[in-house]
């Protein structure tokens, strides 16, 4: 964790951003297969890496040759996990806490990450937040702002620290949402930030694909994460909670983390501005 990094104090709700060590029961983030080098010699810098879908990336990353820089708000315990974990698998990690709408964390986060672990070959813009609110008219303009801020915002701020350490091979993966396509009637302000972040995507890839720097998404459907359950989600939503989707269950983080290795790594060397949806068989455009 870094020493002199201060996280600067959310706004918020609800009991966001939450932590997967009171969570139960606990997601499943190891990796179902031994590795095989598909990372070999990267630097990954993980938003979110700290607890559900970027802990198991992370992991994964881990498990194929990546050292990794794990970005987290403030929850100092899933983190330090999370660290172990990459460190077990014979891993460097570092674990940087801060707010990534925060311009200036972004700026430090990227700097410290290429000092410590030299340099920077895949950028995953994991982090998320979501508010759960029946009404629009329930939205204040305090929860508006900071779910962009956090969602999008972060994603910008993020990428143009990182732009002048990426080159010809380089990757990154941002986080949308099957909400993005299918929207959701009490995350009305997530689903925007989500839909913001498609066309982030396909836009940055235009801009980059020409460097040999390669832009794609995952979009998430129900996914067993602190993110719901601290999300605001009523009990009774989460008494269901994906239960709604073909397969009948919600998926677990390590079903969604091999989708942001394969656009990481050169498998998907011919793959730029597309999104793939691991969502348990919930048919979408794309």
């Amino acid at each position: 964790m870094s020493d002199d990094t201060e996280t600067i104090e959310m706004i918020h709700e609800d009991a966001l951003p939450g932590h997967e060590s009171q969570l139960e029961p606990k997601p499943d983030w190891q990796p179902h297969y031994p590795g095989s080098g598909r990372l070999k010699g990267k630097v990954a810098l993980i938003t979110g890496a700290d607890s559900g879908i970027g802990r198991a990336v992370a992991a994964l990353f881990a498990r194929e040759g990546a050292d990794i820089a794990i970005l987290y708000l403030c929850e100092h315990d899933d983190a330090a996990k999370t660290r172990e974990i990459v460190e077990k698998e014979g891993r460097r990690a570092i674990a940087v806490a801060g707010d990534i709408g925060d311009k200036g964390f972004c700026e430090r986060a990227v700097a410290e990450t290429v000092q410590r672990l030299g340099g920077l070959d895949i950028l995953v813009n994991n982090a998320g937040e979501q508010h759960a609110d029946k009404e629009i008219t329930d939205i204040s303009e305090e929860q508006l702002k900071r779910t962009f801020q956090t969602n999008i915002f972060g994603m910008f701020f993020l990428t143009q620290a990182a732009r002048p350490h990426l080159k010809k091979g380089s990757a990154i993966v941002n986080c949308t949402s099957v909400t993005m396509y299918q929207g959701s009637k009490e995350l009305l302000d997530y689903s925007a930030t989500k839909g913001a972040i498609t066309a982030f995507t396909r836009s940055l890839s235009e801009n980059l694909v020409g460097e040999g720097i390669r832009v794609n998404a995952v979009a998430p459907g129900p996914i067993w994460t602190p993110l719901n359950p601290f999300g605001g989600a009523s009990p009774e939503k989460l008494k269901d909670f994906g239960k709604d989707v073909p397969m009948g269950r919600p998926g677990q983080p390590n079903e969604v983390a091999p989708s942001f290795l394969f656009l990481a790594c050169e498998d998907s060397s011919y793959m730029s501005g597309q999104v793939l949806h691991p969502n348990g068989g919930t048919i979408v455009g794309s």
